[in-house]
């Protein structure tokens, strides 16, 4: 019987990689209250009070703060789920995805 000749090469290794990590960073302004902050970390970010505490104070301190480090689609998932709920409530909180 007649070996068949195939143009198709097997790979001999896979390379996997890690996905790449996104930072979610929160910005200060003068109207978004502290309280919507802090429930906002709490709900979305799963913060425990003491952490979104902190975060809500280093964000109204320094002016921003990373709250959390993702994949790309979650990250990007819990800012639009966070800026809809500040646009729902009528506050202009600003968060932003950032590589990492």
């Amino acid at each position: 019987m007649p070996k068949e000749s195939s143009n198709i090469r097997e790979r001999s290794r896979t390379i996997i990689r890690e996905p790449g990590k996104y930072d979610v960073v929160f910005h200060n302004d003068d109207f978004t209250p502290m309280d919507f902050v802090t429930s906002l970390l709490r709900h979305i970010f799963f913060k425990n009070d003491t952490e979104a505490d902190i975060l809500m104070l280093k964000v109204h301190s320094e002016g921003r703060a990373v709250v959390g480090t993702y994949t790309y689609d979650i990250a990007v998932s819990k800012t639009t789920d966070a800026m809809s709920m500040a646009r729902q409530q009528g506050f202009p909180l600003r968060i932003t995805v950032v590589k990492n």
